[in-house]
């Protein structure tokens, strides 16, 4: 049986108790940390199977102390071409795992925002389901279909990854589509909303880049 395997960057993570609960959810599952994102299994006490990075934001004394318990460092130079997330994220790929669950990815800077979004590529192309969490939010790429799991009222936004998405159809939405077109520069996908406990998103061709939010109602408006 393929297990789960989680990811927790270095991103901002307000609410422990919140990534507690939804690490525990995924149990059993392997744990990796990007960098500094091993300080965020430290504060609700629960050790990684390894830390992959190039350790330029982690205190070695902690780095020291999750070896202690166990954790396996590994170490890479800081001139190099990946993103300690995308190290970790390959890594966890390398474990044939069900799906992959990223937290601590989002948020802070929007270079690394994008970044992480990026890489969630590498997995679609490998068919590992594999999503960035936050307390807010889920953000995930489909290349075919996928079913998002929700409530009625909930904000789900689309943006085309590719040039274009064809044959795009969406059920159980506000705003249905039919076998439609969605292409870079018409962001008419933004702030759809679910109809009920599911959301069916379908497409022939392209990638599209879903972002599910967990909150109902308005939002703050920057358009």
């Amino acid at each position: 049986m393929k297990e789960k395997a989680v990811l927790v960057c270095g991103g901002e993570i307000r609410d422990y108790s919140w990534l507690r609960t939804r690490i525990a959810a995924l149990d059993p599952c392997r744990i990796i940390c990007a960098d500094v994102g091993a300080c965020h299994c430290l504060n609700i006490d629960v050790s990684p199977e390894v830390v992959i990075g190039d350790f330029d934001s982690l205190n070695p004394s902690l780095a020291e102390s999750l070896a202690r318990r166990g954790t396996r460092i590994s170490g890479y130079p800081p001139e190099k071409d990946q993103t300690d997330t995308q190290l970790a994220l390959e890594y966890a790929l390398s474990l044939e795992p069900e799906e992959i669950r990223i937290f601590g990815a989002l948020g802070g800077r929007i270079d690394h925002t994008l970044a992480n979004m990026s890489i969630l590529k590498i997995a679609l192309d490998q068919g590992v389901p594999a999503r960035l969490i936050d307390e807010w939010s889920e953000i995930l790429l489909t290349r075919d279909r996928c079913v998002l799991e929700g409530e009625e009222g909930q904000t789900v936004s689309l943006f085309p990854f590719t040039t274009s998405v064809t044959g795009l159809t969406l059920q159980g939405f506000a705003y249905p589509l039919e076998n439609d077109v969605m292409e870079v520069g018409r962001p008419y996908g933004i702030s759809n909303v679910l109809t009920g406990k599911q959301g069916v998103i379908s497409l022939s061709d392209g990638i599209l880049l879903v972002i599910h939010y967990y909150r109902k109602g308005h939002f703050p408006q920057g358009a």
